[in-house]
């Protein structure tokens, strides 16, 4: 993506547009490491959050799109950054001493009643709040597959949730979760917390499980993080060393040029 033409420093035609143009080149690639070091140290500061999901930048070439045949700048490009891929791979299951704790084994989202809506997160750690209902670390209500909170009453006992979602105690069943799938897991709008916001239509979710007892862990990889890390780093240096030499070009082309004039 830096493999320009060298400037001819005794080319006044040249000389400038092409050092502009090494410029640009170097800082637009800073400004897309920037962005991608920022989603690597999210990953990382989220390697211990129940089911969260890394991500990764998405890159692309961008061509000058005023080009002609001739023009010099038909040959720039440049980096943009267009968008985020999220790793839908499953974490680790995590067994725990909470029987309300939820992992979802396979594909799939819980529906929480947020203040702004439905929301949906992967985050099973669910417990109870003082009127017995079921709720998200958050206090968001979890929801049953028919769109109704779940509530226990206070001497209700043995409670269990079976691999399908449905909710038992000692006194009968109490829904079942609603487990929930989208065609474009990526399209949806991190909004905080492990919560996910979209607008598409819910699809039931087939071949997925439900461990009670248990939590999903991060997906992310602080080796491959750490090791992504050093190569932006190293990425960062080299387009400032491009950014250096064009400057040190273009302080050279103006002493010689004013020199001559």
């Amino acid at each position: 993506m830096f493999g320009q033409r060298e400037p001819a420093l005794n080319d006044k035609r040249t000389a400038g547009p092409d050092m502009e143009n090494a410029l640009l080149i170097g800082l637009s690639r800073q400004m897309a490491m920037t962005r991608e070091m920022a989603t690597i140290a999210n990953n990382l500061a989220n390697m211990n959050t129940t089911a969260y999901k890394s991500e990764a930048m998405l890159f692309e070439q961008y061509m000058m799109p005023n080009a002609s045949e001739d023009s010099k700048d038909k040959q720039i490009t440049f980096v943009q950054d267009f968008g985020q891929h999220r790793n839908m791979r499953d974490g680790a299951i995590q067994t725990t001493a909470n029987p309300f704790d939820v992992a979802i084994a396979g594909e799939g989202f819980f529906r929480v009643q947020a203040e702004t809506g439905v929301l949906y997160t992967r985050n099973g750690h669910f417990n109870l709040d003082a009127e017995g209902q079921l709720v998200t670390s958050t206090g968001a209500p979890v929801l049953t597959d028919a769109g109704a909170p779940i509530r226990f009453a206070q001497d209700e006992t043995g409670i269990t949730i079976a691999r399908d979602g449905t909710i038992s105690t000692d006194q009968g069943q109490r829904g079942k979760l609603a487990v929930v799938s989208f065609e474009n897991p990526q399209a949806m709008l991190n909004v905080g917390n492990t919560m996910l916001d979209t607008d598409q239509p819910e699809i039931a979710v087939e071949n997925t499980r439900l461990v009670q007892g248990a939590l999903e862990g991060s997906n992310v990889q602080p080796i491959v993080e750490m090791t992504n890390m050093i190569e932006v780093s190293r990425s960062y240096a080299s387009a400032q060393k491009l950014i250096d030499q064009a400057d040190q070009m273009r302080r050279q082309a103006i002493q010689e040029l004013g020199t001559a004039a």
